[in-house]
């Protein structure tokens, strides 16, 4: 008992990762499927739970410091475990333990060869996040974020076997490791010319960079991380990634893996840049609103349950961008109780999101075992088979449209009170756009929830749209429980908001020295700014909500007592209704294909009135795929068919180049 309380919080994290890696290693070693689903995922879910509760005991208490001789020769590996990190690690471990327990029951009809290497990856890649967020160096960080990109595509690609797959995760890899260059040439900047000596993170805090510079580190790791987070023009790999994966990796990768970008940023920003410049804040900005209309648009017409919610994800990436934007112009002309408010609304989205697109995420794993879809247009009527997965993604879906009292209304909340509470600002262009980016905001949250009213109806309500769904199967024992878990942290995250904003200052006095100390009127009301002006209380709320419902009961028990009978709904006057009569996932994103047309590369199939055979077929594509990616990919096909023209495979043309070379070489040296 003396031993565990005198560890420290950064030395049960480490055990943790240990643990992890061997579970693995167990898993890849035995593989035995069975002994895999009923053993070790388990267990990493408990070790998930363990590093949770590391993470929240150091979130605000003294920073931890380590250092590893893992490294190269003079160049060690330096940990470190701030309230910055042991946020991101309490999310990481939090939301882990429901995708953790999921998996047990998702993978449990792989093959056991399969399955052993799905678990070592799948460990590695929990390991190598948390590694990412404890690293406090250039090159600990790199080898983690390295790491976790590998991990990460081996999972996306698990079924490698079909070609869509491998081009998916082909393109994530790419994609990533440009971002990585980025985020290497920034730690380069940051470094300062000063030496091998000055890859640490507290050498690059002391470097004094001039305005330039910073400028320069600022802009490459917001496109480094961007392009990890899904940030607009960097997004092109997330809706193809994220359906391509295993339901528990989509899980991860949106609800987690994300969340390291934003990681990353606010680091470098708020941590290791020294000065700041206002148009750094307009920049993220303007980029996080464009994103997050961008997905919310694209998620809306989707018919593929698990690409809509790949484009809420980057509907939410921008969310969380353009809180760090806001938080950056607060902070740089002195409005720091401003930038705690929306700094904090940017970790709470960053929690809720977690653990409600983790839940919708795992929740789509469900129904693809269940019935083999995942095109929507093939589903409904649902409900009935899957009452228990229908009841718990029916809570993330409540979360992720914003509405009271579940957790996505509470940071959402705030952060419209930043944007909508905001005084004057000493530039006149800012004050005229944050009215407009408040609005775009409200825009945004609108069109989510009418995305999750489509997908949540087309999929659940309604009659079958297949025979085949006749036998669909509702969750097995550990999905549900996995399930249960992630809806419970959507409940419980927005019935304590006051509970949360306390330990969120933990992290924002570190990052720019002020929180939302007075924000709470008690337990029960948040008010960010002041009560009189705007206050919630989400338990008020709650009860307010059930009363009505119990008083409106009671009263129909009360004065409709004998007079009630039960029949069908009114069918209109036509009783041979089917579900070909119900709205389809297409139909039902019509409006805002038609409304946003010009943002849309549309191709549509319509039928005349004189086809025997009626078709209809519509697609809504991605213009900067076209207008941007293919003409990079069509100049590289052509300079690498230029030099293949040098290889023709015979022997005597390659000894001719040697010849010339040798020529040149003793003309020249």
């Amino acid at each position: 008992m003396t031993l565990v309380s005198t560890m420290l919080p950064i030395d049960v994290v480490l055990g943790v990762i240990v643990y992890w890696l061997l579970l693995g290693l167990a898993g890849l070693l035995l593989q035995n499927g069975r002994f895999i689903t009923q053993f070790i995922f388990p267990a990493g879910a408990l070790g998930a739970l363990v590093l949770a509760a590391a993470a929240l005991s150091g979130l605000g208490g003294a920073v931890n410091v380590t250092v590893l001789q893992l490294g190269l020769p003079d160049l060690p590996f330096h940990l470190r475990m701030d309230s910055l990190s042991s946020f991101f690690v309490l999310l990481l471990g939090s939301a882990s333990v429901g995708i953790s327990l999921y998996s047990a029951g998702y993978f449990r009809a792989m093959e056991g060869g399969t399955l052993g290497l799905l678990c070592f990856e799948y460990h590695v890649f929990l390991a190598s996040m948390v590694m990412v967020l404890l690293s406090d160096d250039a090159y600990m960080f790199m080898v983690a974020w390295e790491t976790m990109a590998l991990s990460s595509y081996f999972l996306v690609a698990t079924d490698h076997h079909v070609p869509d797959i491998r081009k998916a995760g082909y393109l994530y890899l790419l994609v990533a490791h440009i971002g990585a260059i980025a985020i290497l040439l920034s730690f380069g900047v940051m470094q300062g010319g000063h030496g091998i000596g000055a890859y640490t993170f507290d050498a690059m805090r002391g470097a004094h960079l001039s305005t330039f510079w910073s400028s320069i580190a600022f802009l490459l790791a917001l496109l480094g991380f961007g392009a990890k987070a899904g940030v607009l023009p960097m997004h092109v790999w997330l809706p193809e990634a994220y359906p391509a994966a295993p339901s528990p990796v989509s899980a991860l990768l949106s609800g987690v893996l994300l969340k390291t970008a934003i990681y990353g940023i606010l680091r470098v920003t708020f941590d290791l840049l020294e000065t700041h410049q206002w148009w750094w804040g307009m920049i993220a900005l303007a980029l996080g609103l464009i994103t997050a209309v961008f997905g919310v648009m694209f998620a809306a017409v989707q018919g593929d349950m698990k690409r809509l919610l790949a484009y809420s994800s980057i509907e939410n990436a921008g969310l969380l961008l353009a809180g760090i934007g806001l938080t950056i112009i607060f902070h740089v002309y002195g409005k720091d109780a401003l930038a705690a408010l929306s700094l904090t609304a940017t970790l709470y989205h960053c929690l809720n999101h977690a653990f409600f697109k983790s839940l919708l995420f795992i929740g789509t794993g469900s129904i693809l075992h269940a019935t083999g879809e995942r095109n929507m247009g093939r589903l409904g009527g649902l409900i009935r088979k899957m009452p228990w997965a229908a009841a718990l993604m029916l809570v993330g879906v409540l979360s992720i449209s914003g509405l009271p009292p579940f957790n996505g209304f509470v940071s959402e909340w705030l952060l419209l009170q930043a944007f909508l509470l905001s005084p004057g600002l000493p530039n006149n262009y800012i004050n005229m756009l944050i009215p407009v980016a408040a609005a775009v905001i409200a825009l945004a949250a609108a069109l989510a929830a009418y995305v999750m009213v489509k997908f949540y109806g087309i999929i659940f309500l309604g009659q079958h749209r297949e025979k085949a769904l006749e036998h669909a199967h509702d969750a097995g024992i550990w999905e549900r429980i996995g399930l249960t878990w992630l809806a419970i942290g959507c409940v419980a995250l927005g019935l304590a908001p006051v509970f949360v904003v306390q330990q969120l200052d933990q992290v924002t006095r570190v990052l720019i020295g002020h929180g939302l100390g007075n924000a709470a009127a008690g337990w029960l009301f948040l008010a960010p700014v002041d009560i009189e002006r705007a206050s919630y209380s989400p338990v008020i709320f709650l009860l307010a909500v059930v009363g009505v419902m119990l008083a409106t009961t009671l009263m129909v028990r009360h004065f409709y007592h004998g007079r009630l009978r039960r029949g069908p709904a009114w069918d209109c006057g036509f009783p041979a209704q089917n579900a070909r009569m119900q709205d389809t996932a297409e139909g039902f994103g019509q409006p805002i294909r038609r409304i946003f047309e010009p943002f849309f590369k549309i191709e549509s199939e319509l039928p005349s009135a004189f086809d025997t055979h009626p078709r209809y077929h519509g697609r809504s594509d991605d213009r900067i795929w076209f207008a941007l990616y293919l003409p990079i990919k069509r100049i590289t096909e052509k300079l690498s068919s230029l030099v293949s023209l040098l290889q023709h495979g015979r022997i005597h043309l390659y000894l001719a180049y040697t010849f010339v070379t040798l020529i040149v070489l003793l003309i020249f040296v």
